[in-house]
């Protein structure tokens, strides 16, 4: 029999403009979907959960997160971009073994969950073997959360003889070989991504290989776009003239492309990740977000790194719309001399961000990223009764600009609690935390940075 859960009498925040917002409302899961959103539903076999006091909202998506750096958590805290790459990419990434990927993927991924994240994209470019590879995937599989996981490719210096990374295609017998296994398929709980390198990154035949091989696949590709000189200046026009970018292209950062090739990679449908917290800490430039607004389109949000800043989805929102409302209200100033007479982006589209959109960058719009039957129940219980965040006068500002990871009571995923009045449901965290602690401390101390933790 197909196991019904009654959430009953919470402030319903869909994200759906047919459905809108639910000052008391119930909603019905059955298996792993949503069947029923109204005022009042009668489900006498059905559990109840009850959620008076409760908002409920749909499943955060942490659209760009490096999963594989939870151990190394605060150590890059005051590191600027090019120190990152020098003692990370490096360094300490060439350290890593198929564990320490497994047991900070595990961990961080678990984290996700406890702070209100229902689907991750891990952006693991730590994985120099199959075996590094296979660990991370293990690693969410075993969490419960809803993945992305997105392959792609270590960078380290090149040994004698080796040509640098920027001149080496994505690995193809990967790709075929995770396109075949248990993360091949489109409706799994962990789907297959690529997380290329990019015309910043990579030489043009480089970059050319990556599309066609993402193109092939029918796969996501992801890519950095900033960070110091272009390895390929003038590479995304000839890629835009050559018919190669276009929707399932997803730009990271890009705070460093002008006006008139983000108008052309807009146009062409590429989407774009904004992760501001460390744009703004490490020297990327400023977030995009305002200019893609501009542009009639929106960014997805991500962490990015935890070894500069916390995996907090809820800060990375209001990063998000108090840099760009900075940004905007400074323009208006300079233009009229005074203050401008409204806020240019609301709280609204901020939740936008951090969850329809990340859905739309991964083409499962369809299945996740707001609460509406026949999707996922993918969806996060915020206790409003805590005094942080009472009273409610408009949910979606209290979810926004005064909800946090406190406030993350219970987390669905595909109809299944992860986290349920307060504590994960996984318990044995204790021997998940030793690991996580002697892995790092051991990659650090190879490289002499564990004092210095």
């Amino acid at each position: 029999m197909t196991r019904r859960v009654l959430i009953r009498g919470g402030t319903i925040v869909s994200m759906e403009p047919a459905i809108g917002e639910l000052v008391r409302g119930d909603l019905l899961v059955e298996g792993e979907r949503i069947a029923a959103i109204a005022p009042s539903i009668p489900a006498d076999d059905a559990e109840i959960v009850d959620a008076t006091d409760r908002i409920v909202v749909p499943g955060f998506v942490n659209a760009h997160q490096h999963t594989w750096q939870t151990a190394l958590r605060g150590i890059a805290a005051n590191w600027t971009l090019p120190e990152y790459f020098a003692w990370v990419h490096r360094g300490l990434a060439t350290r890593f073994r198929p564990d320490d990927i497994h047991v900070a993927t595990l961990a961080g991924a678990l984290g996700q969950i406890d702070a209100g994240a229902t689907t991750l994209v891990d952006w693991c470019h730590n994985n120099p073997t199959p075996e590094h590879t296979d660990a991370a995937i293990d690693a969410l599989v075993e969490s419960g959360i809803r993945a992305a996981f997105f392959h792609g490719s270590p960078k380290p210096d090149p040994k004698p003889g080796e040509p640098h990374f920027s001149e080496v295609p994505h690995p193809r017998g990967e790709i075929e070989r995770l396109a075949r296994g248990r993360i091949g398929g489109r409706d799994g709980r962990v789907t297959l991504g690529m997380a290329i390198l990019g015309p910043h990154y990579a030489t043009l035949e480089v970059t050319r290989a990556d599309l066609a091989l993402a193109r092939e696949f029918g796969l996501v590709a992801s890519l950095h776009q900033g960070g110091g000189p272009a390895r390929s200046p003038g590479g995304w026009h000839r890629l835009i003239g050559e018919g190669l970018v276009g929707p399932g292209l997803n730009i990271v950062h890009g705070n460093d492309l002008d006006d008139a090739l983000l108008d052309r990679l807009v146009a062409a449908g590429t989407s774009f990740t904004v992760t501001p917290e460390n744009e703004m800490a490490q020297g990327h430039g400023v977030p995009i977000t305002g200019r893609l607004i501009a542009r009639g389109t929106a960014p997805s949000l991500g962490v990015d790194i935890e070894s500069v800043v916390s995996a907090d989805l809820f800060t990375v929102a209001r990063m998000a719309l108090a840099g760009q409302r900075l940004i905007d209200n400074v323009a208006g100033r300079r233009a009229t001399g005074a203050i401008p007479p409204t806020a240019t982006v609301t709280t609204r589209a901020a939740l936008g961000w951090l969850t329809i959109e990340g859905a739309r960058m991964l083409g499962l719009d369809h299945r996740i990223g707001s609460l509406s039957p026949g999707k996922q129940a993918d969806l996060v219980l915020l206790d409003a009764s805590r005094l942080n965040l009472f009273p409610v006068h408009d949910p979606i500002a209290s979810v926004v600009m005064q909800a946090g990871i406190a406030n993350v009571e219970s987390v669905m995923i595909g109809g299944r609690f992860a986290k349920r009045d307060g504590r994960l449901i996984r318990t044995d965290l204790a021997g998940l935390k030793a690991r996580l602690k002697a892995s790092g401390q051991r990659i650090l101390g190879e490289l002499g940075l564990a004092a210095a933790a």
